[in-house]
Formats: structure tokens, sequence, C-alpha cells
């Protein structure tokens, strides 16, 4: 069995280009990278690439990569009761000085257990001593809302890596400090969190009405980000076919959003919203395309990019193929789809959210069913045949004629694509994506709950029954339970890091949050009070707090029916009006 296991990590290395490998005999820092999610998983994450690459590049630091076992090979370990190893040099997470987890998705925090146990490495980290390496929380988790894993790890990075790695090595390569006293220093380091560091006090009714610092840490951790976006290595730096984008090079474009849709957390913390140079981005895709010959163009709007254009003719000029990870409808011109057709381009993604115009001027979409028609019809006449449109069910004031106004406007896009389809001779397909809402921390709708499960199920089979009936068209769904998950997760106080080891074992949600007092629709289907102190408030996200309960009013005051004439818009960190109507 342990030989299967070398082999499978054999096999995929043997499919990478790009892998760093340190010598062990080398006095170099020791770090384990471990993604909580497969392999597949993991190495699709440019955020994960990206942090690796930026530790290996030092002379003193050593990175070697970690993943959650695949299921075949999670049972082989658990019978040999051999540890999880690194991928690079087979070491177990015990050999290193630090173990930093990058976490993009709350659900993972249930694999956290299972790797522990893998490594005989204690759960909590009041069980580890000096002897043990410290443990680290990074990724987007980590600056939306630590505090579910505030009793799990030693220290958490509040923000994004580039600017905050620097002064975090400098202090963990002191190895003259105990652990003491570097875990004391590191909590005076900008965008480190160090939670023992703080007491959280409950009322009686649950809520959290404070957090107590320890004298000499400060009472709030500011967010760090990266100013200027062309000083990060930010690309796929390892090649491999075994990911969700083995095909292509995948190369960061910008970060943030200025659009400031209220159900966001992408749109809040990664203000401001910031791009890389034209000049930077094109060196970026010569080197890609050494590799591969598409590249994957990463953003939470590329379309929005000021040089898009530039960009992509640019591609197309060096003979590549281009491939984006989301189209905003009011950006796209006929120009940008003819560049994506010629690049190769059979499917493409939209996001109308709702199908309702009141809904979209809710949650400030921005965007009218006209403009989605036209961006549709400019789809079909560009020869995209295939077309999946993302939308979100549950949220506040959501009523039924919302949903049904889901099933009109997809009626109406269907008619579009199979007459285009007609002309062409190939009909194409549609596919639904439809998601519950999760009240996210740090955005306008942070004081929503979401919406029962009961009442989510009951839309859903709805919605399943009528576009069964569109011709060409499917609809998927994300588990409704595993969305309750995420929202407990994503929503929770240090509490609950008290349960993970239960849940990850198996034991139902509901039922064990009933057992151990801390209802779940506490944290899940509460309305929160506007002046509840949240648990994430230990983050200073940059965003003023009476910026996004003014949002969430404003989302209040639209009741009715209307034509698109989008609520201006107000910064978050600075408060002017931006993209007003």
């Amino acid at each position: 069995m342990l030989r299967a296991r070398h082999n499978s990590h054999k096999l995929k290395i043997e499919k990478e280009t790009g892998a760093i490998f340190h010598s062990w005999n080398d006095d170099r820092y020791r770090i384990a990278l471990v993604y909580p999610n497969t392999y597949h998983q993991g190495m699709s994450n440019l955020g994960f690439l990206t942090v690796y690459q930026l530790l290996n590049q030092r002379d003193d630091c050593l990175c070697e990569r970690f993943f959650l076992p695949e299921k075949n090979e999670l049972a082989d370990y658990e019978k040999s009761s051999s540890p999880l190893v690194s991928f690079e040099a087979e070491h177990p997470l015990t050999d290193f000085d630090l173990i930093a987890f990058s976490i993009s998705f709350e659900n993972d925090y249930l694999n956290l257990p299972i790797i522990f146990r893998l490594s005989n490495l204690p759960f909590f980290s009041a069980e580890r001593d000096q002897s043990w390496p410290l443990v680290l929380f990074g990724g987007v988790c980590a600056f939306i809302n630590p505090e579910p894993l505030a009793d799990v790890v030693d220290l958490v990075a509040v923000g994004e890596a580039e600017p905050i790695l620097p002064n975090l090595l400098n202090v963990l390569l002191n190895k003259s400090l105990d652990r003491e006293t570097g875990l004391k220093k590191l909590s005076k380091l900008p965008g480190i969190y160090v939670p023992k560091f703080y007491s959280p006090v409950y009322a009686k009714t649950g809520e959290v009405t404070h957090l107590n610092p320890e004298n000499g840490v400060p009472t709030q951790v500011v967010r760090q980000f990266l100013t200027d976006l062309d000083q990060s290595p930010s690309r796929s730096f390892i090649q491999t076919e075994e990911t969700a984008f083995g095909n292509m090079a995948l190369t960061e474009v910008s970060r943030g959003c200025s659009r400031g849709c209220r159900f966001c957390a992408a749109g809040f913390v990664y203000l401001p919203p910031r791009e890389r140079s034209l000049d930077n981005l094109l060196e970026q895709v010569d080197t890609g395309l050494c590799q591969r010959n598409r590249i994957g163009l990463v953003a939470a709007a590329v379309s929005d990019y000021a040089h898009i254009q530039k960009l992509q003719e640019g591609i197309l000029e060096r003979n590549g193929q281009i491939s984006m990870s989301s189209l905003r409808l009011d950006a796209l011109s006929v120009a940008e789809i003819e560049i994506l057709q010629q690049a190769g381009h059979k499917s493409v993604a939209i996001a109308p959210e709702a199908g309702s115009q009141r809904m979209r001027d809710f949650i400030n979409k921005g965007i009218s069913e006209e403009q989605i028609l036209a961006s549709v019809q400019m789809l079909a006449d560009g020869g995209i045949k295939n077309l999946k449109l993302y939308f979100i069910i549950g949220f506040p004031a959501e009523q039924e004629s919302d949903i049904d106004a889901i099933v009109t406007l997809t009626e109406n896009i269907s008619n579009i694509w199979r007459e285009a389809g007609r002309k062409r001779g190939h009909l194409g397909h549609l596919t639904l994506s439809v998601n519950p809402f999760i009240p996210k921390p740090f955005t306008p709708f942070q004081w929503a709950g979401m919406e029962g499960e009961k009442s989510l199920k009951k839309k859903l089979r709805l919605l399943q029954s009528a576009i069964s009936r569109i011709p060409n068209t499917r609809i998927n769904n994300e588990s409704i339970r595993a969305a309750i998950l995420q929202t407990y997760l994503s929503r929770g106080d240090r509490r609950i890091g008290q349960l993970l080891l239960r849940l990850a074992a198996g034991e139902n949600l509901k039922q064990l949050c009933r057992k151990e007092g801390l209802p779940l629709d506490f944290y899940v289907t509460r309305e929160r009070g506007v002046k509840e102190l949240f648990p994430w408030e230990i983050i200073d996200q940059g965003v003023m707090r009476s910026y996004l309960w003014q949002e969430y009013q404003r989302a209040k005051l639209v009741k009715t029916t209307s034509p698109c004439t989008p609520a201006c818009r107000r910064c978050g960190v600075c408060g002017d009006e931006i993209n007003c109507c």
C-alpha cells in the first residue's frame, strides 16, 4: 500500500513541470503548504501556486506541498497508520517548522481533522507545545472569518500573501525565540492574528459582546493587500494536466471588483480594485505560451480590465488561445465575442444572478433584462454554442414571482439560443447553475439570515420542474445541506471549532448543534441586529461598517419591479460615489 501511494505521488510529479525541489541538507526554514482538498483541486488554485513560488524562490526557505488523499488512497492510509507525506520529498508534516494551510472554501474545514489525524498531529493548538510545528491559517477564508479555526491554529495571515510573508518569515527565521515570545512578536506584525491572545465574551443570548485582547496586541488586525500587482508573480508556475485548467497557463489580470454586488464577499474583501499593467501581462503571456497554447485569464471580472481588447489581441498575435474566468454582461462587445470565437470558445458562462429586475436591483447587479438578452443575442450570433447561466435563490425579500422570473428569463434566452442554433444547424445547450444565497461576512447582507431549508427546497423543485420543460436546457444545483454547512462555518464564532472533529466524523449538523447548545438557526437563519458585534470583526477589512449597513438599507428600499436604474455605488473604502447613473 505504501508503494502504491509512492507510485501515485511519483506519477503526478512526473506529469508536472515547474515544481521546485530543495535539498533537506540545507539549513532552510521548512514550510509545509497544505491544501485541504485533493491534488486536482489544490493544483487548480492560483493563490496556492503563487504562495508555493514565493516561498521557494527564497534562499532561506524550503516549501513542499500536501493534499487530502483521494478516497481510494485514504482507506490505505487509515489501514496502515502511515503518515501523510509531502509531494516533493515525502516527509511527514511533523518534520516541518511551519504548517501553512491555504483555505479557499469553508466546507474544507471538515477535511482538516483527517489531515491532522493522518499526520499524528494534535488538532487543537492548546494541545501542541514547543516540540510541534507552528500551524498557520491563510487563504481567503482567513480574512473573511478566521474565528471557527481560532482554537485550531496558532496564527492567521489576514490578507494577501505578498505583503505579509517577508515580515512573517523574518520573525520565524529567528530560531533563538521560544514559541511564546515568537507568537507575541508575530502578533504585532501587520496582518498577523494570533487567536490565543484574544478572549471572546458572549452574552447570555449567545452573541459576541467583545473580544478582549491581551496587553500589547492590537484590538483589530488590519487586512493587508498588495498595492502594485506587477510586483506579484501570480501565475500557474507548476503545469500539469491533472487539474481543472490543465490545458492552459493561468495568469492573474486583476484583484478586486468595483461593481458593488451586495451579496459578493470577493467584491468587498479584495478592495481596492487593482489591475496589472498591459506590459506585465504580456510578459506573463510570453512565458505561459512556452508551456501551453492557451492562456487562462483570471479575475473577479476579466472583461472589466481596462486594456482587455489589447490583451486579447496580444495573445492572438502570439498565436495563443484565450480562456476567460468570467464575463460581464454589460461589458460584452461584438469585437470581444469575435476574439472569443477566434480563440476557439464553444461555451461561455454569464451571471444574471436573479430573474426579476426587482431582485437584480436589490442585489445591486446593475443590469437590465434588455442588456442580458442583447448580450445573449451577441453570443448566439457570434457562434458560441453552449451557454451557462448562474442564478442565486433565497435572497432576502425574494418572492415566488422572482422565482417565476428566472423561468421566464430562461425561456426568453432559450428562444434566442434555439433560433441561432437553427440557423447554424446546431442547437447547443443551456445550463442553469442555481445555488442558495449565503449571507457572507463583510458584505451588506451580513446582517441577513439564510432562507430556511424547506423553503429553499420548494423553490428548487419549482425551478427543476419548470426548466425541465424548456428544450435543450438543464439545471444543476449545489446541495442545500452543503450550503447550510457553508453558511454555518462562514458565520460562526470560535465555539463551533470545537465541533469540527465530530462533524468530520459524520455526526449530523442539526443534532450536534442541539446537543451542544449552539442552535443552528442562531448562526444560519437569524437576522442580526444593527449593533450586534460579529465574530469576524476582529479583522479591520478596510470597509466601513456604516457603509455596509447603509447598502443593506438601500436594498430594502427596492420593492417594485422597475427599469434598470442602478443605485449610485459608493466605494467601501472612502465612501465616494462611483459609477453613478
